[in-house]
């Protein structure tokens, strides 16, 4: 009885990791996603815990554990396609919003009917007053067990190892046979009904292409430009590529960035984030001879781009996977004319890729005069671009930024070097690149915190609008 409670439990806590990577395709992968998921989850397991305990003070406790197993096991399968047809219904809305519709009616059925599993056993073995204390200890023990197994194990080995569809299907087919073996009535309709949810996840499919440890990535082709291809990754275009022509740059911000490659000429440059690696081919293609170390998070995405968007890498393109914040550190100091920012985590930069502490080793790294070129994201009152500006404005001599003259917001690039930036203040940036100097810089983040360790709000600082 002790392993069917940590077993429960262990699959609501599986369940819970696995539905961040369900649901980044239509929400993103946001602070926000997060806590509404971490929160709905617990306010099941809080509620299934008061329901099961008071109806198996009703009811044949054995009856109450086969059935919260079957009926849990079927809404776990059921998770999958109700995720995407709610998130496809969903489209365009508010993201905390369609986040938490999402999960109030995919997971908070799985996450309470489960929890009911605890006191039912309970119930089965108390036989008196006498040893109530340690009975229930103990299940609460096995409980909490299965919980941090099913967390390291939904960490470390399934999301690493297997599709996730693949195995919310396994956890939900094991509690239902569970259940079955238990008693479950009528066990054929019970058997068959699983069956039925899962052949309609099957039917619903999958919005990835590949999914990666991190992220539901898939390549769209460009009906515009037969070479082109953009890079999908949850719920954001993340980048461009056209595959003949590396000097292509669609995105406007890529765009600004080439400026600075083509104006600076830089020999040796460091990228945080490869995406689709389209500037680090285009520094290749620009400027022969040039050597990029790209710092990738995501070694199977570097993958993907190798197999459907044509990555070639060299002595002269290198990748380091790792998280930019570790792998930057083994970076010689001194070493590089150009450090590129273009890391997202949905729609934010890394919280700990923003911080003044960070910012301190990118000045480590630079050679005198180079220069930190950062790409984010925000609208509104931009309130993160000006805390961010804050933070450079704080470690380096001159900082600029580009924006899109007639719409300001989006993607923003900004500029930082220990040495004027005199020489790109005369650069075009495109059609509708505008550069603002170290002045407008400094009215522009006025009142604005400097991101630090201790404090870098990311997330809660990107504006309502853009979400």
């Amino acid at each position: 009885m002790y392993g069917i409670v940590f077993a429960a439990s262990g699959a609501v806590l599986v369940l819970e990791i696995l539905a961040v990577r369900l649901l980044a395709p239509y929400v993103g992968s946001t602070l926000e996603t997060y806590t509404t998921i971490i929160g709905v989850v617990l306010a099941g397991i809080a509620g299934g815990a008061a329901l099961g305990g008071k109806l198996a003070d009703t009811v044949d406790p054995r009856r109450l554990l086969a059935f919260a197993l079957t009926a849990g096991g079927i809404l776990t399968i059921a998770v999958v396609p109700l995720v995407r047809i709610i998130g496809e219904g969903t489209a365009g809305a508010n993201g905390e919003g369609a986040a938490f519709l999402i999960a109030l009616i995919a997971l908070l059925p799985p996450a309470a009917i489960l929890s009911a599993v605890t006191p039912a056993v309970a119930k089965l073995l108390l036989h008196g007053l006498d040893d109530a204390g340690a009975v229930v200890g103990r299940v609460s023990a096995w409980s909490t067990g299965g919980a941090l197994a099913g967390t390291f194990l939904a960490g470390f080995v399934f999301v690493p190892l297997f599709p996730t569809r693949a195995t919310v299907y396994a956890i939900g087919g094991a509690l239902v046979l569970t259940g079955v073996v238990l008693g479950a009535r009528p066990r054929v309709m019970a058997l068959s009904l699983a069956a039925a949810v899962a052949l309609m996840g099957l039917a619903v499919g999958s919005k990835c292409d590949t999914e990666s440890v991190y992220f539901c990535a898939s390549v769209e082709a460009d009906d515009a430009r037969p070479s082109g291809r953009t890079l999908v990754l949850d719920d954001l275009r993340h980048s461009y590529v056209d595959l003949e022509d590396p000097t292509h740059l669609e995105f406007a911000y890529t765009r600004w960035m080439g400026d600075v490659i083509d104006r600076r000429r830089p020999r040796d440059a460091v990228f945080l984030g490869g995406g689709g690696f389209t500037l680090p081919r285009y520094l290749a293609a620009r400027v022969p001879g040039a050597r990029s170390t790209v710092l990738e998070v995501d070694e199977q995405l570097v993958e993907l781009v190798r197999d459907e968007l044509g990555l070639r890498t060299s002595d002269a393109l290198r990748v380091r996977t790792g998280d930019a914040r570790v792998t930057l550190r083994d970076t010689p100091t001194a070493s590089a004319d150009l450090v590129v920012g273009d890391a997202f985590g949905g729609l934010s930069v890394p919280w700990h890729l923003t911080t003044r502490e960070f910012v301190d080793e990118i000045r480590r790294v630079l050679r005198p005069g180079g220069v930190y070129a950062l790409n984010l994201i925000d609208r509104g009152p931009l309130d993160f671009a000006r805390a961010e500006a804050a933070t450079l404005l704080d470690r380096f001599a001159d900082v600029a930024l580009v924006d899109d003259a007639a719409d300001p917001g989006g993607n923003l690039v900004l500029l930082a070097s220990d040495e004027p930036l005199d020489d790109l203040r005369t650069v075009r940036f495109g059609q509708e690149g505008e550069l603002h100097d170290r002045a407008w810089m400094e009215e522009f983040a006025r009142g604005a915190d400097v991101l630090t360790d201790d404090k870098a709000p990311a997330d809660q600082l990107l504006s309502q609008r853009q979400r």
